[in-house]
C-alpha cells in the first residue's frame, strides 16, 4: 500500500537563505549598508551638540601654508612606502604590481577613502582595477586585504607597547586587560588547532592555501624585512602627522604625552563607523585629551586639523583621477613580453565571469563596475 501523497504546498522546497535575504525590505538593506556612515554622523552630531562649532572652526583657521606643505611631504613618504608594501605583498602572491602605478593607485585610493563614506571604497577600487589589469581579481583582492592587515598588525603591536609603557588615560586598564587578552588569544589558537583535524578535506585545503599565501606575502624571508620596514615608516609618518596637527591646533603637549593619544586616535580610525574617516577619531581624541588634562576642546581641534591635513596629503589622488579620466587604456599591470597581448587576452577570457554568474553575484560588494578613473560611489558598490 503506497503512502498518501503530500499536498503540493508541503512538497515545495524551503526558500534558500539567499532568497530570504533578498526578500528583506529595501529600507532594512539600506540601513545595514549605511550603518557605519550613520554611526559616524551621529558621533559628529553629538560632538557638535556638546562642544559647539568653535573647536572645529578654530582648528580650520589655524591651518597655514607651511602646515599644508609639511602634510604633503609626510603624505608622499607614507604613500610611497605603503605602495611599496602593497607591491611586496602582490609579489608574494605572484601577481605583477610595478611600483610607479602602485603609488598612483594608492594616492587615488587614499583620496577616495577620505572623500567617500565608509573609508574603504578607494581600497576596493584599487583592488578591482589591479585585478582586471593583471588578469587575476582574486589575488589582487587578497593582496589589498593582506597589505591592510600588515599595517593594522604594525599599529596594534606598536600601540600595545606604547599603551603599556607610556602614561596615558588607559594605561592602567590596558595593563589589567593584557593578561586576559593574552589568555583569550591562546585559548582561541588551542581551539583552532584542536578542531583542525575534524575539518572537511576541502575546507582544510582552502585553509592551508590561505595560510600559505599569507606566509609568502607577509612572513617569507624575501618579503618580511620590506613589509616590516615599510609598515614602521608608514606608522611613524602617521604619528608625525598627528604631532604636526597638535602643534597647528595650539597644543603644548610633549611627544611622550602625544604618542599614546595618537595611537588611540589611529586605533579609532580603524573602526568601520565613520564618514570618510571622521567620527570615532574626533570622539576618542576629544575624550583622551580631556582625560589627560589637556582639554577636550583642544583634542577635538587636533582631530579636526589631523583630518584636514590627511585630506590635503591625499590631494595628489585628484590629479591621478583626472589624468586617468582623459587618458587611454592603462596597461601598467600587464606583463611585458613578446606574447603579452596574447597572454593578457587569455587571462581576461579565463577570469571573465559568465553572464549567469555576473547576474547571480550582482549583490556582492566587490561586483561593482568601476569606470576607468572614476570614483566608486556607495550606490555602485
Amino acid at each position: 500500500m503506497s503512502a498518501p501523497a503530500l499536498p503540493a504546498d508541503l512538497r515545495r522546497t524551503p526558500p534558500r537563505p539567499e532568497t530570504l535575504a533578498e526578500a528583506a525590505p529595501p529600507a532594512r538593506r539600506a540601513l545595514r549598508t549605511h550603518l557605519g556612515t550613520l554611526a559616524g554622523a551621529a558621533i559628529l552630531a553629538v560632538l557638535l551638540w556638546r562642544m559647539g562649532t568653535g573647536a572645529f572652526l578654530d582648528g580650520l583657521r589655524r591651518i597655514d601654508a607651511p602646515a599644508v606643505l609639511a602634510a604633503l611631504g609626510i603624505g608622499f613618504v607614507t604613500t610611497v612606502f605603503s605602495a611599496w608594501r602593497w607591491a611586496l605583498v602582490a609579489r608574494g602572491l605572484r601577481i605583477r604590481l610595478p611600483l610607479g602605478p602602485a603609488v598612483a593607485d594608492y594616492y587615488r585610493a587614499l583620496f577616495l577613502n577620505a572623500a567617500l563614506p565608509g573609508g574603504v571604497l578607494g581600497d576596493v577600487h584599487r583592488a578591482v582595477r589591479h585585478g582586471r589589469g593583471a588578469g587575476d581579481l582574486g589575488r589582487a583582492v587578497r593582496a589589498v586585504v593582506l597589505e591592510r592587515v600588515a599595517g593594522q598588525l604594525a599599529l596594534i603591536g606598536t600601540g600595545a607597547v606604547v599603551l603599556l609603557t607610556l602614561p596615558s588615560p588607559v594605561r592602567d586598564e590596558v595593563r589589567r586587560a593584557a593578561p586576559l587578552v593574552a589568555l583569550a588569544l591562546l585559548g582561541a589558537v588551542a581551539v583552532v588547532l584542536a578542531l583542525r583535524p575534524r575539518r572537511a578535506p576541502a575546507r582544510r585545503g582552502r585553509a592551508l592555501r590561505a595560510f600559505d599565501e599569507t606566509r609568502r606575502a607577509l612572513l617569507s624571508r624575501r618579503n618580511l624585512p620590506g613589509v616590516a620596514v615599510s609598515s614602521a615608516v608608514v606608522l611613524a609618518g602617521h604619528l608625525v602627522m598627528f604631532a604636526l596637527a597638535a602643534r597647528v591646533a595650539g597644543s603644548g603637549a610633549t611627544a611622550a604625552e602625544l604618542t599614546p593619544l595618537a595611537v588611540l586616535a589611529l586605533l579609532a580610525m580603524g573602526l568601520p563607523l565613520n564618514v570618510g574617516g571622521w567620527g570615532p577619531r574626533e570622539g576618542v581624541t576629544a575624550w583622551a585629551f580631556g582625560a589627560a588634562g589637556l582639554g577636550a576642546g583642544t583634542g577635538l581641534g587636533v582631530a579636526v586639523v589631523y583630518g584636514v591635513l590627511s585630506l590635503v596629503a591625499s590631494l595628489p589622488g585628484v590629479v591621478v583621477l583626472v589624468a586617468r579620466r582623459f587618458a587611454g587604456p592603462d596597461r601598467s599591470y600587464e606583463r611585458r613580453g613578446l606574447f603579452s597581448g596574447v597572454g593578457s587576452a587569455v587571462r581576461r577570457e579565463k577570469y571573465a565571469p559568465k553572464e549567469s554568474a555576473r547576474l547571480a553575484s550582482s549583490s556582492f560588494p566587490f561586483s561593482a563596475e568601476p569606470s576607468e578613473g572614476r570614483p566608486m560611489t556607495p550606490e555602485s558598490v
